[in-house]
């Protein structure tokens, strides 16, 4: 039996003997953290389970179709569960301090695909070779031999599609193709998942994006671009960091460019720096040492100073691990 077999054989035995679960990711959810929560929810509901679904930011507009959505906590309830699932964090910290310091929520499991992952939980279930952290769910559930329901496959496969980049990124191994394909057969219409996901944009994340292009930044080597988005931009458009994802993709996008950076203000001298790289460059390791964390061709790691400090030494450290 494989490690990450025999982990989801004692995950599934903390299901059996449980009957309150709480499901949690980290803050700032992207569709794989809700997709893989909700996803989870859906599973363990439908096994006749207790289930509560707490995230410290709200669901973003474009996962606000997937079933359960409505029902996500913004506060955490004043109560003890058996069993918390923290999905998709890559450090406990990322949680929350609502979930990380709280003594109610029960044995921790932690599910996730971030290289480097922290071992916090009873179960640790890290594979950073999966596409997304939906996939593990999925794994979960196969190895159950439960079958995968409608609302469950909708969730997993808006995650999937998301964390691979529409299936562009290098993540996207036969896997995540499979399961696509599964949850496609399970009824999921996979033009309504791309219209709601991309084609559903609020005024206000057009507004920022127009704002955010108008700071692109190219090195002089034509390897690094990046884009910003500060404070007085939220301020101006009157949009807020959900409507940032999916920025950085517009300097990826640019030929020549190995590394696409996305500096994010998030309070006055702080600003977050989110890395993507087409592969040439482990961005990951430039992330670390900043005391980030990642993959080898996605990570990020917070750096204070002003934005013209932040992006030169950004800049300074990308060309130096070159």
């Amino acid at each position: 039996m494989t490690a990450t077999k025999a982990e989801i054989t004692r995950i599934l035995a903390e299901i059996d003997n449980g009957s309150s679960f709480l499901i949690t990711s980290h803050e700032s959810p992207d569709p794989d953290a809700v997709g893989s929560s909700l996803a989870l929810a859906n599973y363990l509901s439908g096994r006749g389970k207790d289930v509560t679904v707490y995230l410290s930011d709200p669901v973003p507009d474009n996962c606000s179709f997937l079933p359960m959505a409505d029902q996500v906590y913004a506060e955490m309830p004043e109560r003890d569960f058996d069993v918390c699932f923290v999905l998709d964090v890559g450090e406990f910290r990322r949680a929350g301090k609502a979930v990380t310091g709280n003594k109610r929520i029960g044995r921790l499991i932690n599910i996730d695909h971030h290289l480097g992952c922290e071992n916090f939980g009873v179960c640790n279930l890290i594979d950073p070779k999966a596409s997304a952290t939906a996939a593990l769910i999925h794994r979960i559930i196969k190895q159950a031999g439960d079958e995968v329901d409608y609302p469950t496959a909708l969730c997993i496969y808006t995650a999937i599609l998301s964390d691979t980049g529409s299936f562009h990124y290098s993540n996207s191994d036969p896997e995540a193709f499979a399961i696509a394909g599964e949850m496609v057969g399970k009824g999921v219409n996979a033009w309504d998942v791309n219209e709601n996901l991309y084609e559903s944009e609020p005024l206000q994340r057009i507004a920022l994006l127009a704002l955010a292009l108008s700071d692109l930044t190219v090195s002089p080597s034509g390897e690094y671009a990046s884009v910003t988005v500060t404070l007085d931009m939220y301020e101006k458009t009157g949009a807020t960091a959900q409507d940032t994802d999916r920025f950085i993709n517009y300097p990826r996008s640019i030929r020549g460019v190995q590394v696409a950076l996305f500096f994010r203000q998030i309070e006055e001298g702080l600003f977050k720096v989110g890395f993507r790289s087409k592969g040439k460059v482990d961005v990951s390791a430039v992330s670390a040492s900043f005391g980030g964390g990642g993959h080898h061709n996605a990570a990020g790691c917070t750096v204070k100073g002003t934005l013209a400090e932040v992006k030169a030494l950004v800049f300074d450290r990308l060309e130096q691990m070159r």
